[in-house]
């Protein structure tokens, strides 16, 4: 991470997303730092070590396991987080975090979960590679086929780049079975492009058939909110996706909404940069939807 282009609101989510992959010493650090943020103004890298258990050094491979160069670093970005949210961060007098509680009004659930949203999109965006996301559009704009791997929650949203992208004249299909998966994988050139989405970035049923589609020279995209993990490191793009968890929305789940972003951003340049073919396809296609449209009657009494 370039810390020039940290956004204020994006640190503390960027630490949620980084704890499943973080040692167990790390994790003390990063739980620690959650739990007060603001408390860190007036705490010394070895004062939180002693409090963690751990020690000063621990505290520095913490901040550079985020992508910060030093305690320093972390400290003058909790502190941007701080002030800018400070009008913010607080429901119906108590603070606005990702937990939410069995007494909680519906109001507070809904604050709850449109704040965590947000900061992970707002993170997504921050993080997301303009370069990649960029060669990855003119791969899918040229492909000749296109293949979208998924399983579970992300087996949900292949169907939904599957569909976006057929919608605009690409010959895109979603697999969310790896058998079948495996069989596409195998039959692809290098005219074509292999897409694996998985939170984890480590989903077998993903990373297979995106490994075969490399041995068969297609061009792979990884959609992960891991730049180190198996996925991220098999293709030859990645974009990094980030996580609005909340209670009862973990992993994939909370890093639904992000992924849909990065979907739509890839839809949206493939489609200006197949401009003709995609108007076109939307025109030829436009009357299916008015055709089940249901009619509407007169409201009753």
């Amino acid at each position: 991470m370039d810390t020039n282009r940290v956004e204020p609101t994006v640190i503390t989510t960027l630490i949620h997303s980084e704890l499943p992959r973080l040692t167990a010493s790390l994790r003390k650090v990063a739980e620690q730092v959650l739990a007060d943020p603001a408390a860190l103004a007036h705490t010394s890298a070895a004062d939180l070590g002693r409090r963690t258990g751990t020690s000063q050094a621990t505290v520095t491979r913490f901040c550079q396991a985020i992508g910060l160069d030093s305690y320093q670093a972390l400290l003058l970005e909790l502190a941007k987080e701080q002030g800018q949210s400070t009008g913010e961060q607080f429901t119906q007098g108590r603070p606005l975090g990702p937990d939410i509680g069995p007494d909680d009004t519906l109001d507070q659930l809904i604050d709850v979960i449109a704040h965590a949203d947000l900061k992970a999109l707002r993170a997504t965006v921050e993080r997301l590679d303009r370069d990649a996301l960029e060669r990855a559009a003119q791969a899918l704009a040229k492909a000749r086929r296109i293949d979208v791997y998924g399983v579970g929650a992300s087996g949900m949203l292949a169907r939904e780049l599957e569909a976006r992208l057929f919608g605009i004249g690409c010959q895109a299909r979603g697999w969310t079975e790896v058998h079948a998966a495996k069989t596409s994988a195998s039959l692809l050139t290098p005219a074509d492009v292999a897409i694996a989405l998985s939170h984890s970035g480590s989903t077998r049923e993903a990373l297979g058939p995106l490994r075969l589609a490399a041995e068969r020279g297609a061009t792979t995209l990884a959609i992960t909110s891991d730049p180190r993990s198996p996925a991220a490191q098999a293709a030859a793009i990645h974009l990094t996706s980030t996580s609005g968890e909340t209670s009862f929305r973990y992993g994939g789940f909370g890093a639904r909404h992000s992924v849909l972003l990065i979907i739509d951003c890839l839809y949206a340049r493939v489609a200006q940069l197949s401009y003709d073919r995609a108007t076109a396809s939307i025109a030829l296609t436009a009357h299916i939807r008015e055709e089940h449209a249901a009619p509407r009657g007169r409201r009753r009494g």
